[in-house]
């Protein structure tokens, strides 16, 4: 069977001393569409579902209560809330009462990617900044896919720089300015690192699978070359020898960390990064082949069949195709 090709020998243990941090960096995202809220009660719509995208919702004054997947969260001022796989979900001043959907409230839109939204009864008053972003990095994608549908992160919880970070944010998105999308889209980044470190930090799922094996002593740092490198000619043996411990060794441990065997890891992980260089129009299959290091097409078509479920090319042009409206 043929193997990925590498000629470089395996990056030492300290190469890699960050995995979790590693993991982090891959959260770089696209922005979509940024909007400050103006809401005086009673108010209350639904958001739809935005497939790909994760939802990002943050008070800066007032109150309002956030419903997805079954679960609620209260928020107040400097509250932090993700919705990671843009599941719809609900905002309103109130726990329950009539919610139209946010796409027929009228918006004061400022360009294509910010807005404003004005609406409420002239009661009680609440302002926040929502936005939906997009990731394309794998390793971000498949960070998210381990995170609650709802993850509320508490002001208390927060701490101070997210607050300062709150306060950049809603003063960009009320105006137009040059290179606005980009720092709004860095400052968000820094709001989803937050949200995630606050999790890792506090949440017991995050000691499990995928994300237990990163925070391992062993097994983390080569999971992280394994990340950085997809194409290197990585074996259990190389790998082992990156953690310094013996290869039965750590080959157990892997499987008992992560829930699966290292070389399935390394297959898997090498289809993920596949999968997101295929959504390039310019993209080929051998090429692709060639750039995670695979001796010849057929190769890699078979282990890319196996992991995804179809042939890499099917793949290509399904993930090509436009996206439906929205």
């Amino acid at each position: 069977m043929s193997a990925p090709a590498g000629t470089s020998a395996p990056q030492p243990p300290w190469a890699a001393a960050d995995p979790v941090g590693d993991a982090l960096h891959g959260l770089r995202m696209t922005g979509v569409y940024y909007c400050r809220s103006e809401l005086s009660a009673p108010w209350g719509f639904s958001l739809p579902a935005v497939p790909d995208c994760l939802w990002f919702h943050a008070v800066t004054a007032g109150r309002c209560v956030l419903e997805a997947g079954g679960t609620r969260a209260e928020l107040v001022p400097g509250d932090l809330v993700l919705v990671p796989r843009g599941d719809g979900h609900d905002l309103g001043a109130e726990v329950t009462g009539a919610r139209p959907s946010v796409l027929t409230l009228a918006h004061e839109s400022t360009d294509g990617h910010h807005a404003v939204l004005r609406a409420g009864g002239g009661g009680a008053r609440t302002t926040m900044v929502c936005g939906a972003v997009r990731f394309d990095h794998p390793a971000a994608r498949t960070l998210l896919d381990l995170l609650p549908a709802l993850l509320h992160v508490p002001a208390a919880a927060a701490g101070s720089g997210v607050a300062d970070v709150l306060r950049l944010l809603a003063a960009e998105v009320e105006q137009v300015r040059p290179a606005g999308e980009a720092v709004l889209t860095r400052l968000a980044d820094v709001l989803v690192v937050q949200a995630v470190r606050h999790w890792l930090d506090t949440a017991p799922a995050a000691r499990e699978g995928w994300l237990g094996a990163l925070v391992d002593p062993v097994v983390g740092p080569a999971l992280a070359l394994v990340h950085r490198d997809p194409a290197r000619e990585w074996t259990v043996a190389s790998l082992a020898a990156a953690a310094c411990v013996s290869r039965s060794a750590f080959a157990a441990r892997f499987t008992a960390v992560a829930g699966e065997p290292v070389m399935q890891h390394v297959t898997r992980w090498r289809m993920h990064v596949a999968l997101e260089r295929l959504r390039s129009p310019e993209a080929t299959v051998s090429s692709v082949a060639r750039q995670l290091g695979y001796r010849s097409e057929a190769a890699f078509s078979r282990a890319f069949t196996r992991v995804v479920g179809q042939p890499p090319g099917r793949a290509a042009l399904a993930l090509r195709r436009p996206p439906p409206p929205r």
